[in-house]
């Protein structure tokens, strides 16, 4: 089932010369769609709508800094990614920016790897049965996502379409549900109690407890929330039939949007005890995550919603907005492990594991640290196979760590360009970690960059004379100093989804 905006489907692009000019920044304004991207300094005359900005101004975002500059207000964009429903009825498309060169002329590339690594983050690892750590905002979608388009859709589109494909296969589940009524007919089991304190003196009515076959079960409102959420972005054509089976539900009241995780719990068990086929209550609760997931995140990022005619707790609007460095560096860390498996099946991958660094002289923890992905090479293929990929046993990975990797999502033109304070990082994670390789992987478009080996000066002070050794790293040797590991910058490119180059010998191995 393939689902566009009515705007999208129509390719009805604003060409007016005179809306263009009022709008510098927004050039790739499809009907509805403003795209902007990282770091994009956006004014009220970026919007078709002034009363959008000042919404946005009210709202405080935290993806947004505001700023006063040449007399006006300014909303600068942060590393995040998403989209907002703005007032008006327009949605803002916030893309990412990975350097000067990405811009309106390549807003499809960016649509596609972006969309790209959404899928890849989302799907679930069938091998292991589980999901990558902190992924509470991004794993609700199954690994039958629909592939990309020819055409960029915008993310909104995206994402309908990834609720659409699974709503298409479900109809909302009945349960039998216990159902006490004080009535004038004897139906069900009457409860001997109840009847005595509420009908000593009405004997002609009776309270009864009966099971009835009904609708009204939390995951069903849960969707029906969420689809509620997203109708502003389907067209009226679709609306009606898509939502006839699932009008005689309610969706959540305020005060359940306002406890939505122990209602998304009780939601998850209720669905797990109904009479359902494997692969039904697996679609039932995939929908029922992404359900939450929509719902959890325009709780969590509709800012303030000042407006002081509507003293109530707003209705909730669709705003996802997802950290770019994190969804990067779990993206990066995902390849990267599974290109480590790929090699030998000795590799194992550890995600941001933390371990204490260091401690005072009486063994309190001062400083811990927490790197993005940690190899781990076992001796033989049977050891530790059951081991939790997110806890470290000190008595079975001890000096066994092959490779600590930082993932950074920041634009770097050339090796010499790495900071000072990330090359302390990746040189405390390897001497604390005793790895043979430290990696600082960072993100290129479509360059064909290769692996460059950093080469550590060593310092030493032989009497009078002071001498520096240079550790040549890029040829795998490092006699002069047995405790410095391997430095590499990896550059990894976010269209192929893969590092540059192959996996050479003096990467692989240490």
């Amino acid at each position: 089932m393939r689902t566009h905006n009515q705007y999208y489907a129509q390719r009805n692009y604003i060409n007016a010369d005179s809306f263009y000019a009022r709008i510098p920044n927004s050039q790739a304004l499809v009907a509805n769609v403003i795209t902007v991207f990282e770091h994009q300094r956006l004014t009220a005359h970026d919007f078709a709508h002034v009363s959008d900005f000042h919404w946005l101004m009210a709202q405080e975002f935290a993806v947004f800094t505001i700023k006063r500059k040449q007399g006006q207000w300014q909303l600068k964009v942060g590393h995040h990614i998403g989209i907002i429903l703005l007032p008006s009825g327009m949605t803002l498309e916030l893309l990412p920016k990975l350097n000067q060169s990405t811009g309106y002329n390549n807003i499809a590339q960016t649509r596609h790897w972006v969309q790209g690594m959404l899928s890849d983050l989302t799907r679930l690892d069938a091998r292991q049965s589980r999901k990558l750590p902190s992924m509470k905002n991004l794993g609700q979608f199954s690994d039958q996502s629909m592939p990309l388009s020819v055409e960029a859709q915008p993310l909104s589109d995206w994402l309908l379409e990834q609720f659409l494909q699974r709503l298409a296969h479900y109809q909302p589940t009945q349960h039998y549900q216990a159902q006490i009524n004080n009535q004038s007919s004897l139906q069900g089991r009457l409860l001997i109690k109840e009847q005595l304190r509420y009908n000593s003196m009405q004997p002609h009515k009776f309270v009864c407890e009966r099971s009835v076959l009904s609708q009204d079960m939390l995951a069903n409102r849960l969707i029906k929330s969420a689809l509620i959420l997203l109708m502003p972005l389907l067209p009226r054509s679709i609306c009606t039939p898509l939502l006839r089976p699932w009008q005689p539900l309610f969706g959540l009241n305020q005060r359940e949007r306002q406890r939505l995780a122990s209602i998304y719990t009780q939601a998850k068990q209720q669905l797990s005890v109904l009479p359902l086929q494997k692969q039904q209550l697996q679609a039932a609760q995939q929908l029922v995550d992404l359900a939450y997931w929509l719902l959890q995140q325009s709780n969590a990022s509709t800012g303030y919603g000042i407006d002081p005619t509507r003293p109530n707790l707003p209705q909730p609007r669709l705003c996802l907005l997802i950290d770019m460095n994190q969804a990067f560096e779990q993206w990066a860390s995902q390849r990267i492990a599974s290109m480590f498996q790929q090699v030998s099946s000795h590799y194992r991958a550890f995600y941001q594991t933390q371990s204490v660094w260091l401690n005072d002289s009486e063994g309190q923890a001062c400083v811990s640290i927490r790197p993005d992905l940690l190899i781990y090479k076992t001796a033989d293929n049977d050891n530790n196979q059951n081991q939790s990929d997110t806890a470290v046993s000190k008595e079975t990975v001890n000096d066994c760590y092959s490779h600590v990797i930082d993932i950074k999502w920041k634009y770097l033109p050339h090796a010499g360009a790495i900071t000072a304070s990330d090359a302390y990082q990746l040189t405390s994670y390897a001497q604390a970690y005793q790895a043979g390789q430290g990696w600082m992987v960072y993100p290129v478009l479509g360059d064909k960059r290769r692996p460059v080996a950093l080469k550590q000066q060593i310092y030493r002070d032989n009497g009078d004379n002071k001498s520096n050794i240079s550790s040549d790293i890029s040829d795998g040797t490092n006699s002069n100093h047995s405790n410095h590991a391997d430095l590499w910058l990896i550059p990894f490119d976010v269209l192929t989804g893969m590092v540059n180059g192959d996996l050479p010998a003096n990467l692989n191995e240490k």
